[in-house]
């Protein structure tokens, strides 16, 4: 069952992960665009405001899909030097405090969003983007990465729990250059 919930997972966020990369593609023609309208004298106007925008939204979103490629930097300088229980066990106890920042962050980043759609906040910009247009995506992209990373984290507790410590490996373990290179 667990395994089954992580490659659900990572299917959606595979999904996910191109929706994000499109976006980023869109984003980056649109600047390249701009520059060369820059060289013959004219100006789309906005690039700089538009692409940190697109960079906020990747972020959020990207984060999900880091976490189960196994992505994200870890320092397993002891646990690669334990045993399948040990290894389980830090990768659990690593999940347990990522998905309490995460989850952390999402909650306060909810306030953010709330104060643009009570005052119907804009940019002070010379786009005056409705900022809940741009905070709405980004607070969801950081509460599916607080929804991933609890999900992950409950799966390799459950197979913990189950003396299936191996099977964490594969989506909460350390990527390992030494595995890289070999």
């Amino acid at each position: 069952m667990e395994l089954m919930l992580i490659q659900r997972l990572r299917a959606i966020n595979k999904g996910v992960a191109l929706v994000v990369g499109l976006g980023l593609l869109v984003c980056a023609a649109f600047v390249l665009i701009d520059i060369i309208m820059r060289q013959i004298g004219t100006s789309l106007g906005g690039t700089e405001e538009i692409a940190g925008y697109a960079m906020a939204l990747a972020t959020s979103w990207g984060m999900s899909y880091t976490l189960l490629e196994l992505g994200h930097v870890r320092i397993d300088l002891l646990r690669s030097r334990t045993d399948s229980l040990a290894r389980s066990l830090f990768d659990l106890f690593s999940m347990i405090v990522m998905s309490g920042v995460v989850i952390t962050i999402a909650i306060k980043a909810w306030p953010v969003l709330e104060r643009s759609i009570t005052n119907g906040s804009r940019a002070n910009t010379p786009l005056e983007t409705p900022l809940v247009l741009v905070q709405a995506p980004w607070f969801a992209g950081w509460v599916w990465f607080a929804v991933m990373s609890a999900l992950t984290t409950l799966a390799a507790l459950s197979l913990v729990l189950k003396r299936r410590h191996s099977e964490t490996e594969p989506f909460v373990g350390a990527f390992a250059e030494q595995d890289s290179l070999q």
